[in-house]
């Protein structure tokens, strides 16, 4: 047998050791959606439903996961309403958490994709300053923070300065002053630009598992600028057509995740370092 056959017999015969159709699962890249996404592909696992689970996990951005989820490449990810509603979707912020949801829902149907019930927490923006600071300056709220006569050294993530939810609208409606441009960063750098000074307000998000930490102190949205960020999986709705069982076990995941296990779940990974599969596995053990 010559080695072209041999590698051809291969190929197929790796092909034809699972005739089980398989469900991609992915996540954007940061800890809390590759957390979500570990935790769900775990269940599906558990659920044993005849799909071989695959993962894409920390895939990329917003645009790059929803382009992927469209084309087909990815079945699912988790995604937030007020993201899809002002980055995906280009529209107007909305406050009403179920008008948002109700929005996204319907502007997603035609592309052939379905929002399920969310997982029951709203991981909104969250302004961060360090405790001393906050305590000294007496800031509570981000009104506290504009009347601050020094301008704020500000760090954001990438996207922030681009969000028609981001930097722009919050400047507007809070007259915060800026100490000339935003320094942009990965999202997991915020803290650390917080702790040595390179900023001294970050762009943060409300479920993240540093803010267990009591360095860092979040500053009310007392002016509600920033829209609901209800987190859910966004599934192409062929793949749940095709898997009736599908769905049920999915929305089994639907309210499971209030705000303070999202931030528990985090820090375990965050603050304490822990492999994320076992705190995926742990969290699932706990409520079967």
């Amino acid at each position: 047998m010559d080695r072209k056959t041999l590698l051809i017999l291969t190929a197929l015969l790796a092909a034809g050791c699972s005739s089980k159709p398989r469900v991609v699962v992915a996540s954007k890249n940061f800890t809390e959606s590759v957390l979500i996404g570990e935790i769900v592909a775990q269940h599906l696992e558990r659920r044993n439903i005849g799909l071989e689970v695959d993962r894409k996990l920390n895939l990329g951005g917003t645009l790059l996961a929803h382009e992927a989820l469209r084309n087909g490449s990815i079945h699912l990810f988790p995604e937030y309403t007020g993201t899809a509603l002002t980055a995906v979707l280009k529209k107007p912020v909305l406050k009403d958490a179920k008008a948002v949801l109700d929005q996204v829902r319907d502007a997603y149907r035609p592309w052939g994709l379905d929002w399920l019930p969310p997982l029951g927490f709203n991981n909104s923006f969250a302004m961060v300053v360090r405790t001393p600071d906050a305590r000294e300056q007496n800031l509570k709220t981000m009104s506290d923070a504009a009347r601050r006569a020094a301008p704020w050294r500000l760090g954001v993530g990438y996207e922030f300065t681009q969000r028609p939810d981001g930097l722009a609208g919050l400047v507007q409606s809070y007259g915060l002053r800026i100490d000339g441009q935003p320094i942009s960063m990965d999202l997991g750098l915020l803290y650390q630009a917080l702790s040595a000074k390179k900023a001294d307000m970050v762009s943060a998000s409300a479920t993240d598992g540093m803010l267990s930490r009591p360095e860092f102190a979040v500053l009310e949205d007392d002016r509600r600028y920033f829209p609901p960020y209800e987190c859910a999986l966004v599934v192409r709705r062929d793949i749940l057509d095709q898997n009736p069982k599908l769905r049920a076990a999915l929305e089994e995941l639907s309210g499971r995740f209030p705000e303070q296990t999202m931030r528990r779940l985090n820090a375990a990974v965050d603050v304490d370092h822990r492999p994320l599969t076992d705190v995926a596995r742990e969290f699932l053990n706990q409520w079967k």
